[in-house]
C-alpha cells in the first residue's frame, strides 16, 4: 500500500477521503492481466509477457496485478491463478497480487482457502483474493471442472462463499467448513476476500457481507452507476471493512497517438466478436484485425466490450477521471488485450505518466 493509508483488513484503505478524491481527483490505479496468447506464440511467451508487465507495474507504483481464471480458451493462458499469483509474486518487491477472479463454483471451497492461505504464508500482507460466481469458461469445460454436470453449481455460490470466509478466519462465520477444517495449521495473516461482479446480484452480496467489490466496467458499462449503488446502499460495516470500498476495471490502450491507439486497440475487437459468436482464436495482429473489421457491417462494432478508452496518455487519464466521478470508484483496474506485450508495457508508462503513482 502507499505511504500513509490507513489500512483496514488486508490491503483495502478505510479513511473518510477516499469517496471525495474519487469524485474529483485521481484514485490509485490497478491491472488486470489475462496472459493474452497471441497468434504465433505460445503460453510460455504469453506467461513471459504477464510476468513482465507485472514487474513494471510494480516498479510504475501501481496498486495491485490481479490475474483472471479462463478455461479451455486459445487466447488466454491464465487458467490457474494461484499459481501465477505465486510466480509474480516471487519475482515483484510491493504490489498487491491477486485473483480477478478465482470462480468459486468451480472449486471446493476448502481448495482454494488452503491455496491462498498458503500464498499469504509465502507473501505476508500482499494477495487479495477476488471471488466469482460465473465459471469462466463454457458449460461443457465447467462440468470436466466439477467433475459433473450437478456438482458445485452457481445456486451454491453464497454458502460457498461463506465457507470460505470461515475457513480463512472471518468470525462471523463460525460454523460451516471452518467448524471442522483449518486452511492452514497456523495462520499468520490472511488474504484480502473482494468479491467480483457484473450485476447488480454480486454488488449487493458483497455489500450485505462488509466485502471490497470488484466491478468489471470493463465487459460493458450498462450496469455499472447501478451496480455501485447497490453495493453502497446495502452496505454493512464488518471487521473486514467499515465503509465501502469499490474497484472498476476499465479496458485501456494509451499510445503516442490517438489514431495509433485505435489500429492497437483492433485485436481486442476481434476477440470481443469472437466472445459473443463462439469463435475463438489467439490475439490477431492489427493488420489482421483491420481485415476481419472491415467484414463486419452490424452494430456490433459501436457495442463492443473490447477496449473501451484509447489515445495518448493525456486523453486516457482524463476518460478514467471522468469514469471515477462518474462511478464514485475508490480505485480504477485497467487491462488490455493487444497482440504484443510491449503495447500493454507502453500502455502502463505512458498512463504513469499522466497519473500520480505513488512509488514505495
Amino acid at each position: 500500500m502507499t505511504p500513509g493509508d490507513d489500512v483496514l483488513g488486508a490491503g483495502v484503505t478505510d479513511n473518510h477521503e477516499g469517496h471525495d478524491r474519487a469524485r474529483g481527483a485521481d484514485v490509485p490505479l490497478s491491472v488486470l492481466d489475462l496472459a493474452g496468447v497471441a497468434d504465433g506464440q505460445t503460453s510460455s511467451d504469453a506467461l513471459a509477457a504477464t510476468t513482465s508487465l507485472a514487474r513494471l507495474a510494480d516498479e510504475l507504483g501501481y496498486r495491485r496485478f490481479w490475474v483472471a481464471e479462463h478455461h479451455n480458451m486459445p487466447m488466454v493462458a491464465s487458467t490457474a491463478p494461484a499459481v501465477l499469483i505465486a510466480h509474480l509474486a516471487s519475482v515483484t518487491q510491493r504490489i498487491r497480487l491477486g485473483s480477478g477472479g478465482v470462480m468459486l463454483p468451480n472449486f471446493p471451497p476448502l481448495v482454494v482457502a488452503e491455496q491462498f492461505a498458503m500464498l499469504e504464508a509465502l507473501h505476508p500482507g500482499r494477495v487479495d483474493l477476488g471471488i466469482g460466481r460465473a465459471p469462466g469458461t463454457d458449460p461443457m469445460t465447467a462440468a470436466a471442472l466439477r467433475r459433473g454436470e450437478g456438482a458445485l453449481g452457481a445456486d451454491d455460490f453464497p454458502q460457498h462463499l461463506l465457507d470460505l470466509m470461515g475457513l480463512l478466519g472471518d468470525e462471523r462465520v463460525p460454523d460451516g467448513l471452518a467448524a471442522r477444517f483449518a486452511a492452514t495449521p497456523a495462520a499468520a495473516g490472511a488474504p484480502s476476500v473482494w468479491l467480483l461482479g457484473s450485476s447488480g446480484y454480486s454488488a449487493q452480496v458483497a455489500g450485505q457481507l462488509g466485502l471490497p467489490f470488484a466491478f468489471a466496467h470493463h465487459f460493458g458499462s450498462k450496469h455499472t452507476e447501478v451496480a455501485m449503488e447497490l453495493y453502497r446502499s446495502r452496505f454493512v460495516p464488518s471487521a473486514v471493512l467499515a465503509q465501502p470500498y469499490a474497484v472498476v476495471t476499465a479496458s485501456v490502450i494509451a499510445a503516442g497517438s490517438a489514431e495509433e491507439a485505435q489500429w492497437l486497440a483492433g485485436p481486442s475487437r476481434v476477440v470481443s466478436i469472437g466472445l459473443r459468436t463462439n469463435q475463438l482464436a489467439p490475439i490477431v495482429t492489427p493488420g489482421r484485425a483491420e481485415e476481419i473489421l472491415a467484414g463486419v457491417h452490424d452494430d456490433r462494432l459501436t457495442e463492443l466490450r473490447g477496449t473501451q478508452m484509447t489515445g495518448t496518455g493525456d486523453e486516457v487519464a482524463e476518460r478514467l477521471r471522468r469514469l471515477a466521478e462518474r462511478t464514485e470508484a475508490d480505485e480504477l483496474m485497467v487491462t488490455a488485450t493487444a497482440h504484443e506485450g510491449a503495447v500493454r508495457e507502453r500502455s502502463l508508462e505512458l498512463l504513469a505518466k499522466s497519473w500520480p503513482l505513488h512509488r514505495s
